[in-house]
């Protein structure tokens, strides 16, 4: 009896092009973003199928190992994946290894890439009150001598800034692992990365108070151009324990 070998990712990319029934071969993760592969990077692969498609590759669904995690999808299950959802930014930087719909597949991804301006503008109306109601409980903490309280709320305010800056830019947030890479390669208009990322690294450890006033002015006169202003005025006089001293 012969062992059975595991399944590879070039062995599936064979048979997936092999495969009419296949109209795309999407890879996400670590191994879609240039100079982040490790000796522990698996092969994250979307199999997008036609609709109402036989196939024989649906005895894979499933399939998870070390080399290769497999998500066999129709294609109208594709097109909604992460729309919304936290697969939306590991799609947005994805690569087609196989495209058979005349650039369709394309289209798709770049439609996760890029969020409608009614959906960037709802969406960073929630993450603006967000990020004011944490920073305001961490500099209210810090001030009563809650000291844990406020390094914690500091850190939360710092998830929803980056919400924030990623859908005024109608863009999905990246997953942490790769911020730095995006920014490095994608940087936010109007922001100095190096700046942006020190601040992030100093208020999420320590909850400096004075950085995170200092960083709310930013945020403050950004959120404001971009039409928020309605959300920041909702705070009233809470605004100036916000604002530096």
């Amino acid at each position: 009896m012969t062992v059975q070998q595991p399944l590879t990712y070039d062995a599936l990319v064979e048979l997936a092009t092999a495969d009419a029934a296949v109209v795309g071969l999407v890879l996400k993760g670590s191994r879609a973003h240039d100079g982040m592969i490790t000796r522990h990077s698996d092969h994250d692969l979307y199999v997008v199928l036609a609709d109402d498609a036989t196939t024989d590759l649906t005895r894979f669904t499933g399939h998870r190992t070390a080399e290769l995690d497999l998500v066999i999808a129709s294609l109208t299950e594709f097109r909604a994946a992460g729309m919304p959802g936290f697969e939306r930014y590991a799609l947005a930087r994805a690569q087609i290894v196989l495209d058979r719909l005349d650039g369709g597949i394309a289209r798709i991804l770049a439609d996760k890439a890029r969020l409608g301006a009614d959906e960037a503008f709802q969406n960073a109306s929630g993450w603006l009150d967000a990020y004011a109601n944490s920073l305001y409980r961490s500099v209210k903490n810090h001030r009563d001598g809650q000291a844990l309280a406020a390094r914690l709320d500091a850190a939360d305010s710092i998830r929803f800034l980056l919400e924030l800056l990623f859908a005024l830019d109608r863009r999905p947030r990246p997953y942490n692992k790769y911020l730095e890479w995006e920014l490095d390669r994608h940087p936010l208009p109007g922001w100095d990365t190096d700046v942006l990322l020190r601040a992030v690294d100093r208020i999420s450890a320590t909850g400096d108070v004075s950085l995170q006033r200092h960083l709310f002015t930013l945020v403050e006169t950004a959120a404001r151009e971009a039409g928020h202003g309605e959300v920041l005025d909702a705070w009233g006089e809470d605004l100036d324990l916000m604002r530096p001293q």
